[in-house]
């Protein structure tokens, strides 16, 4: 008796489902699937590291001792512009592990770059990379966005506060 699924020809390593895995498994990519309080751990410890950079940047233009608000603010959104830039990996990341689930066609490369080829993806694969999407790329998506939108929030904060100052 004939098997109704075709054999995947795409290799192991570019199977969308396999590239999820080795993503969610990264050493950084794994930080956005984390526990809230292990997640914002994790945020703060780069926004407190991008501070090395900012912070002499703040200081050259706003010395503390005459401007310390201005010092302060402008270090902030430094160290958050260095914060958007490790969220915008991430997003990134994620995003296009989501698309390559999300797609009925796998593009896969053989043995090199000049070789591409496209396969369908039988509809239970699909069905399957659909639940994985949906139930565990989304959440991390809608909590990466949620993210931006707190800091652009705060970021609009700093600026009125400055605006007043």
């Amino acid at each position: 008796m004939k098997s109704s699924v075709s054999p995947c020809p795409v290799p192991f390593e570019q199977q969308p489902l396999n590239e999820y895995q080795e993503l969610k498994e990264s050493w950084f990519f794994r930080w956005s699937a984390l526990g809230l309080p292990q997640y914002i751990r994790k945020l703060l410890w780069i926004w407190g590291w991008s501070w090395l950079l900012a912070g002499p940047i703040a200081a050259a233009s706003f010395p503390i001792a005459k401007h310390p608000a201005q010092f302060a603010l402008a270090g902030t959104a430094g160290a958050a512009l260095c914060l958007s830039l490790v969220l915008l990996r991430l997003y990134l990341g994620w995003t296009y592990i989501q698309s390559r689930l999300s797609a009925a066609t796998i593009f896969y490369e053989e043995s090199g770059w000049y070789d591409g080829q496209l396969w369908a993806k039988p509809p239970a694969m699909l069905a399957q990379d659909q639940l994985v999407v949906t139930y565990q790329i989304q959440p991390v998506l809608k909590r990466l966005t949620r993210t931006f939108g707190v800091l652009a929030i705060g970021l609009l904060a700093g600026w009125g506060i400055w605006n007043v100052l």
